[in-house]
């Protein structure tokens, strides 16, 4: 059967190249209205769940219920952030200047620069996703890159891939380098705006600060311990949090990477290099659907609250194409031992010696 014969508003069949973006993004253009009060609803109820979690580990004695709600405040911020993703994107409402508002407010407690955040992640990310040399997050070195590495960044590699590293990586590689004042190296290209949303993110970590010292000492409490459970816990398992998410939306054993564009572009590397993960017990959900990913790769102006029925769609109509994966530890980790380098030209992941782990899934190019 020929493409030409294929009836693209019917399931595609295995084996037949995948269409064109613009044909699968047709499949999802009823589902990306945007709802302004349901947006600044959300908003609203998670911003004040993440306030209540901050003032709980000043206002709770107990050193576990400090860190309990230290660590669900982390979780909230990367809600919010999920949030300012969407706003980011223009899917959050159908409002430019009010997705830059929101968006930016969201962006606070993850200390996030939105103007950076949406040159980083919406030109670099998603314009040339897994493309190697313009997409950086996650990047996997090469066998050679890898060995022309200090012995330094060698160590750092290695934590990075051990699957215990995504806050490391996070912290370091894009929010230290690419998003809190960057050098020059880092972000050759500067605007005002980038200046003016990093002295907001500044100050407004200096005020979260501020607020739990006063807080510690209106209570006679510890300010370190205050600074540590308010502050310091919650912005590092917000980095793990996000760092984590985006390694799993990306990085699979089956997931190729490229290093040739023309290659790139015939695969359809939007639907091809990203994963949807299926997490037990309503996960997916409380992480604002955030891992039906295939379909925000496809089509960013989708909010998410139609994403879930956004991948439902994309992977009706091209069955057998989209990488499914059940989530579980195992898995987790065993991708995280496969996946230390890859290899361009044979679509293989290697480990650090350069063995063999796994080979790519094959794309049928168009």
């Amino acid at each position: 059967m020929s493409q030409i014969e294929i009836d693209m508003n019917q399931p595609i069949p295995v084996g037949e190249p995948i269409p064109h973006r613009k044909v699968i993004r047709s499949w999802l253009t009823p589902l990306t209205e945007r709802v302004v009060v349901k947006a600044i609803l959300l908003q609203i109820l998670d911003t004040a769940i993440l306030t209540a979690g901050i003032i709980g580990t000043v206002y709770f004695e107990s050193i576990w219920a400090k860190l309990l709600l230290a660590i669900f405040s982390g979780f909230m911020i990367g809600r919010i952030f999920i949030l300012g993703h969407d706003a980011c994107h223009q899917s959050f409402t159908p409002h430019r200047s009010l997705n830059k508002l929101l968006g930016r407010l969201a962006f606070l407690p993850s200390l996030t620069p939105y103007s950076l955040w949406e040159v980083g992640h919406n030109v670099v990310h998603h314009g040339q996703t897994n493309l190697k040399g313009f997409d950086f997050v996650w990047a996997p070195l090469s066998l050679e890159e890898y060995q022309n590495l200090p012995l330094g960044k060698k160590v750092l590699e290695r934590i990075y891939r051990s699957g215990f590293g995504p806050a490391v990586y996070y912290m370091v590689e894009i929010w230290w380098n690419k998003m809190f004042f960057p050098s020059k190296k880092a972000m050759p290209a500067t605007r005002p705006a980038f200046l003016w949303d990093n002295v907001l993110v500044s100050g407004f970590a200096i005020l979260w600060i501020a607020a739990l010292v006063v807080a510690a000492t209106y209570t006679n409490q510890s300010i370190l311990l205050s600074v540590v459970m308010g502050f310091v816990i919650p912005f590092i398992f917000w980095n793990a949090m996000i760092g984590f998410v985006v390694y799993v939306h990306h990085t699979h054993p089956s997931v190729s990477w490229y290093s040739d564009k023309s290659e790139w572009l015939r695969a359809q590397p939007f639907v091809s290099t990203t994963v949807h993960l299926v997490f037990p017990f309503k996960w997916g959900a409380a992480m604002h659907h955030i891992m039906e990913h295939t379909a925000h790769h496809v089509d960013m102006s989708v909010p998410l609250y139609k994403l879930k029925q956004a991948q439902s769609k994309l992977e009706e109509m091209l069955p057998g194409r989209i990488i499914i994966q059940k989530f579980s530890w195992a898995w987790y980790f065993n991708t995280a031992k496969l996946c230390k380098l890859y290899d361009t030209q044979k679509k293989c992941w290697l480990d650090f010696k350069g063995n063999k782990t796994a080979d790519s899934i094959k794309i049928v190019l168009s």
